[in-house]
C-alpha cells in the first residue's frame, strides 16, 4: 500500500522526519544511559543541520517549515527536558528528596512548553529569515547535551539551567542565524562528539581524554555564542538590530 505522504514529501522533509525519529529514540536512552541521550540530541542536532543544507540544494516543499518545528519539538524541545528529569531523577530518589525530583521534571515541562510556544511563533512570524528572537531550541539542547556529555550532572545545576532556558526561549533577545562556515564547524564538533565512543571501540590508540575534550570544545563554542551572538554576531549581510547598531 502506498503511503499518502511518499509523493508529497522531499529528500529534506525526510532528513526532517528522521531528525523527530531520533528525538524519540533520546527519550528512551534517557532511562537507560544519560551520555547515549545526549548524543542522540546531539545528532538530531546534526540533521537538523543536514535538512537545511539539503533543501538548499534540493529544494523544499510547503510543508518543510511545519515538519521541522513538529520535529524541533521532539528532539530539541522533549528530548533534552527527559534527559535532565532522568539524570536528576537518576542523582535522587523521589523519595529521599521529592523538592529537587520535582523541580526537574517541573523544569522539564517548563522548557518543554516554552520550545513549544518558540518554535510555534518562529513558523508564524519569523521562518525564512536570518534572525530569531530568544535562544534557538537548538542551541538550547545542544548546550544541555554537551554538559551531560562533560560531566556537568549535579542535579542543582542541570534544573536551575533547564529552567533558565526555559525563560530565554521566550524573551526578546534577537540572536542572528550562523553563519554557513562556523554551522559546519559546529556540526563537525558535534559529529566528533557523538562519534567519539565508536572510535574508542574501533582503536586503543584514541586517548580516553579525546571524548570529554571534544564535549568540552562544543560547550565553550554553543555558550560563546549563546553569551555573545547577540551583540557581537552581526555581519555577513545580516543587520543587527537597531539598539544594537554601532
Amino acid at each position: 500500500m502506498p503511503l499518502r505522504f511518499a509523493r508529497r514529501l522531499g529528500l529534506a522533509d525526510a532528513v526532517t522526519v528522521a531528525n523527530a525519529a531520533v528525538g524519540f529514540l533520546a527519550v528512551v536512552a534517557a532511562t537507560v544511559d544519560a551520555a547515549l541521550a545526549a548524543r542522540l540530541v546531539l545528532l538530531a542536532a546534526v540533521a537538523d543541520g543536514l535538512d537545511g543544507v539539503v533543501a538548499r540544494h534540493r529544494g523544499s516543499t510547503p510543508a518543510g517549515p511545519y515538519l521541522d518545528s513538529l520535529a524541533d519539538v521532539a528532539s530539541f524541545g522533549v528530548a533534552p527536558a527527559a534527559l535532565v528529569a532522568a539524570v536528576v531523577g537518576d542523582g535522587r530518589s523521589f523519595a529521599a528528596d521529592p523538592v529537587l525530583v520535582a523541580a526537574g521534571v517541573g523544569a522539564g515541562a517548563l522548557f518543554v512548553a516554552a520550545a513549544v510556544a518558540r518554535l510555534g511563533l518562529y513558523t508564524a512570524d519569523e521562518d525564512g529569515s536570518r534572525e530569531t528572537v530568544g535562544v534557538p531550541t537548538t542551541l538550547a539542547a545542544t548546550v544541555l547535551a554537551a554538559a551531560v556529555i562533560a560531566g556537568y550532572t549535579a542535579p542543582i545545576l542541570l534544573v536551575a539551567a533547564t529552567a533558565t532556558f526555559a525563560l530565554l526561549m521566550g524573551s526578546t533577545v534577537t540572536y542572528p542565524d550562523l553563519h554557513a562556515q562556523d554551522a559546519l564547524v559546529m556540526g563537525v564538533v558535534q559529529a566528533a562528539v557523538i562519534l567519539t565512543p565508536a572510535g574508542h571501540m574501533a582503536t586503543d590508540a584514541l586517548p580516553a581524554w579525546i571524548g570529554e575534550g571534544f564535549a568540552f570544545a562544543l560547550l565553550f563554542l554553543s555558550c560563546g555564542y549563546l553569551l555573545l551572538g547577540p551583540r557581537f554576531y552581526w555581519g555577513d549581510g545580516i543587520r543587527a538590530p537597531p539598539g544594537l547598531r554601532r
